[in-house]
């Protein structure tokens, strides 16, 4: 038998600042379980909802390359856009929708959109100017994550109706503040260009995952290939 008062030892009750930890604790776990939860939706559940919708919306354009037409033109402003880029640095067979356009409205789809301001973009099949594009690095499609991979003398090709638009890459910008619209002029500030061209800008935000500041990549037209009825893709899209 255990002596008188020997018996199990009895808990002490929490005091009131203990209890205010412990609440504090649980919260701190359920505030980053949410953040997770969060970054997991911004990152992924966004990525595979623009790419579907951006995959729809490539399938539906070139369905209407296949439709018999009459005189050949090469833009016609509509919803599912106007061709496809290609930029093998990000990948071997990296290719994004071009619409119009660089609200989120748009970029949100999971494609390259054109600037409209505060510089229009020109055209790939303009006689000068610069087609001036841009996309997200992160979330909703990030077409152009790797962005920061493509280097000079690398292929750039603007995909068409009936036409390959063939680009290199002649100079990159790692950083610039966002307000820096000189980066996608008509002649393009820090490009190195010192006067009118066919020129390409693609731009995007940097570091990866803030919107901090812009980086851009600039290139010139070097050809301009016919698609056959084969759409053979250009050399540069082979390797």
């Amino acid at each position: 038998m255990s002596p008188s008062g020997a018996g199990t030892p009895q808990r002490r009750p929490r005091t009131r600042g203990a209890l205010a930890l412990g609440v504090f604790g649980e919260l701190l776990i359920t505030a980053g379980l949410v953040l997770a939860l969060f970054v997991g939706y911004s990152l992924w559940w966004t990525n595979l909802l623009a790419d579907r919708q951006a995959d729809r919306a490539g399938d539906r354009l070139r369905q209407t390359w296949t439709a018999p037409v009459g005189p050949v033109v090469p833009f016609r402003a509509g919803d599912d856009g106007i061709g496809f880029l290609h930029v093998p640095a990000m990948g071997k067979d990296f290719a994004v929708l071009i619409k119009m356009g660089t609200g989120p409205e748009v970029l949100n789809q999971g494609v390259a959109g054109v600037y409209q301001e505060p510089f229009r973009a020109a055209m790939p099949w303009d006689p000068v100017g610069n087609f001036a594009v841009a996309a997200h690095r992160d979330g909703h499609g990030a077409k152009f994550h790797d962005l920061d991979a493509v280097g000079k003398d690398d292929p750039i090709v603007v995909e068409t109706r009936d036409r390959w638009y063939v680009y290199r890459v002649d100079a990159t910008l790692s950083e610039t503040t966002k307000y820096d619209t000189g980066i996608i002029a008509p002649v393009p500030q820090e490009s190195g260009y010192t006067k009118p061209g066919r020129y390409i800008t693609l731009t995007t935000c940097t570091p990866v995952y803030t919107s901090r500041y812009r980086m851009a990549v600039w290139g010139s037209l070097v050809r301009v290939d016919q698609v056959d009825a084969q759409r053979t893709p250009p050399v540069e899209l082979r390797g």
